[in-house]
């Protein structure tokens, strides 16, 4: 059985899409941010030390990081279906945009996000946050002028990771800003399993 640590309003919730568009068995074990922090609860360390979602239970085996959850599953369960072949031209892009969401855009994002949390000013990092988060949005948008996906004209694993930062500036009422991005997203909401990753996401958040 895989158990997907699920934690609410997380990245997690781009797992339980991807194994619903493989078509695998598994179960969600939920846990709630607490109302004061919004920081994950500590049961979650028990199953890894970091305390973070999304984990994965994968046959006795312990997966974490988004990236790393869903380059494994793919390649185990739906090469042919989710990413480009090896030896396609479009393989190495696919690689690119799957860590791109977790590393190059999440970071300013968070930032900008934090920052306006906090609501003190700061000498430097308000400026730096919101410089590098139009940088990167700028980026992904010329990158989707013309596309339906980032690569190769079908869903991949580099979708469902970038989803998450599509629903950030979504959340953030941005989107528009970036017509590319907003065809983008309309694109993905509208798969089937996605909307039934968002239903489940809406069911397990108990806040």
């Amino acid at each position: 059985m895989i158990t997907l640590h699920h934690l609410n309003k997380s990245r997690s919730k781009r797992i339980i899409w991807l194994l619903e568009e493989l078509g695998l068995d598994y179960q969600i074990k939920s846990y709630q941010r607490d109302s004061q922090t919004f920081l994950a609860p500590a049961e979650l360390k028990a199953i890894h030390p970091l305390g973070k979602s999304p984990v994965l239970e994968y046959h006795q085996q312990i997966i974490t990081e988004s990236g790393a959850i869903i380059e494994y599953l793919i390649e185990q369960h739906a090469p042919d279906k989710l990413a480009p072949e090896k030896n396609s031209p479009h393989y190495r892009e696919y690689l690119q945009w799957l860590h791109f969401a977790e590393s190059s855009a999440m970071l300013p994002l968070l930032l900008r996000m934090f920052v306006a949390k906090d609501g003190c000013k700061t000498n430097f990092l308000e400026g730096y946050a919101a410089a590098e988060s139009e940088s990167i949005l700028s980026y992904v948008n010329q990158s989707l002028a013309g596309k339906r996906y980032l690569v190769a004209d079908k869903l991949t694993g580099a979708d469902i990771m970038m989803s998450f930062i599509v629903e950030l500036l979504a959340a953030s009422g941005e989107v528009n800003k970036y017509p590319h991005i907003a065809v983008y997203a309309k694109q993905l909401s509208q798969h089937e399993n996605s909307i039934k990753a968002n239903k489940l996401e809406q069911l397990y958040d108990k806040t």
